[in-house]
């Protein structure tokens, strides 16, 4: 279990280091150091390794735990996940009205919602940028649109915050707010 926990705060911390690359959406929810120590981490850990790692990730490690995808992402991938930091789910749950608990309680909408954060394969952030005004199927199936505003990578309303943060099995990039897939 512990190792489970590792491995994901791991993919949390390396999906925000990633985002705040692309852009600054005036957050300090992820320090100098809490990039460094990402960057550290990725050279040896998977997605949930560097996600545990970080710290800024508890909420998105507790859900990927939640929902029994640890050992997915700590699987060979390689996958890219867009991380939202515990700011961003803090926002989230506020505008759904619900609590974390009930959140994590709830493990199909957790799994669709979690799910709809990764894509089969790496793309990093040049990769990203050369997709302006694209959409791309995640691995819940529905797709996310990627865009580049005032030079910041937007997948669907979030930004990019920290990009390109390497896993041992993907990448990961922060995002200040949590994807949520379409209805249906």
């Amino acid at each position: 279990m512990r190792n489970r926990t590792t491995k994901f705060a791991a993919i949390a911390s390396a999906l925000a280091l990633t985002l705040a690359a692309c852009g600054d959406d005036g957050s300090d929810d992820v320090s100098a150091a809490d990039e460094q120590e990402i960057e550290a981490s990725a050279e040896t850990g998977t997605i949930v390794d560097v996600a545990v790692a970080n710290g800024s990730f508890t909420t998105l490690v507790a859900a990927v735990q939640a929902a029994g995808l640890v050992e997915t992402l700590s699987g060979p991938g390689p996958f890219t996940v867009f991380a939202p930091t515990d700011d961003a789910f803090a926002a989230a749950l506020d505008a759904l009205g619900i609590t974390a608990e009930e959140l994590l309680a709830d493990t199909d909408l957790l799994t669709s919602i979690l799910t709809y954060h990764v894509i089969a394969g790496e793309v990093d952030a040049a990769t990203a940028i050369s997709l302006n005004g694209q959409s791309t199927a995640t691995v819940n199936g529905a797709e996310i649109a990627i865009s580049v505003v005032d030079g910041n990578v937007m997948i669907n309303d979030a930004t990019v915050i920290i990009a390109d943060v390497a896993a041992s099995n993907g990448i990961i990039h922060a995002i200040d707010s949590v994807l949520l897939p379409p209805a249906g």
